[in-house]
């Protein structure tokens, strides 16, 4: 499949009606098990990608590592793949095109910019240099206003629509608002704004049956997945060390063949 094509089909997973359900992956191996579970495509947590090379996450990640690790993930699944990009690992827009360009040009579709500490106008200019630059990669703009409480409880969703107007209008595909969870509030955004609506999985939010009915069309686990994992790991590390037991280390259900195969029959 062409990178055009396979842009194509991660664009058109957001047409609706239901919510494209974005299991976020970290390496290869966690990729090709979202893969294998039905994901319809792949996006990456900056967080746990980080993580699993020894850094924090927030850009402390060389960019050439990100991009080999990318590399990793479009090599190892058959469908589209996103990359959490945080800021672009830069605040000029046109440094941040030309980073949106080399993941283009290792077949990623799809990336998520925020706009953080930095406010909209810089994200807004970065949208557009990427669409220029980029014109086939989904650009999925992120605000912060919830996340970081960059506004009164009261005018939260004014804000993050008068947010959505501007990344819309620099061109962005996808409006992703993290933290959110009130079905109200939702509700009012995507009503709110033509963009497709992204919100990531948290304590207190809805269903995705029930979010496909308030307008959601995306729903990313964000490092839920990843947390998950690496709670398992640290309660089978914590039995083996403090009781020398073995029956959180013996709980898989994903052993050692059916990983072995996820990457011999494919």
């Amino acid at each position: 499949m062409t990178f055009e094509a396979r842009a194509a089909r991660f664009r058109a997973l957001h047409d609706g009606p239901g919510a494209l359900v974005l299991p976020n992956a970290w390496d290869a191996l966690s990729a090709r098990i979202a893969e294998s579970c039905g994901a319809a495509a792949v996006a990456t947590t900056s967080a746990a990608l980080a993580w699993s090379q020894g850094c924090a996450d927030g850009e402390a990640l060389a960019f050439d590592t990100l991009v080999d690790r990318a590399r990793a993930i479009v090599e190892a699944v058959d469908v589209p793949v996103t990359v959490d990009f945080e800021r672009g690992w830069s605040s000029d827009p046109e440094e941040v095109a030309a980073n949106v360009a080399r993941l283009a040009a290792i077949g990623v579709v799809g990336v998520n910019l925020e706009d953080g500490s930095e406010g909209p106008e810089l994200l807004a200019r970065k949208v557009a240099a990427c669409k220029a630059r980029a014109p086939h990669v989904f650009v999925n703009a992120r605000t912060d206003v919830v996340l970081r409480g960059l506004a009164p409880a009261e005018r939260m969703v004014e804000e993050v629509l008068a947010r959505a107007r501007v990344y819309e209008a620099a061109g962005a595909d996808g409006f992703f608002v993290p933290r959110i969870t009130a079905n109200e509030a939702i509700a009012a955004i995507t009503s709110g704004t033509r963009l497709p609506v992204n919100v990531m999985v948290i304590q207190g939010l809805a269903p995705v049956s029930e979010l496909a009915t308030l307008g959601v069309r995306r729903v990313s686990a964000g490092p839920r997945i990843a947390e998950a994992a690496f709670s398992a790991a640290r309660r089978a590390c914590k039995e083996l060390l403090e009781r020398g037991t073995y029956t959180e280390v013996l709980s898989a259900d994903l052993a050692y063949p059916a990983i072995q195969a996820l990457f011999t029959t494919r």
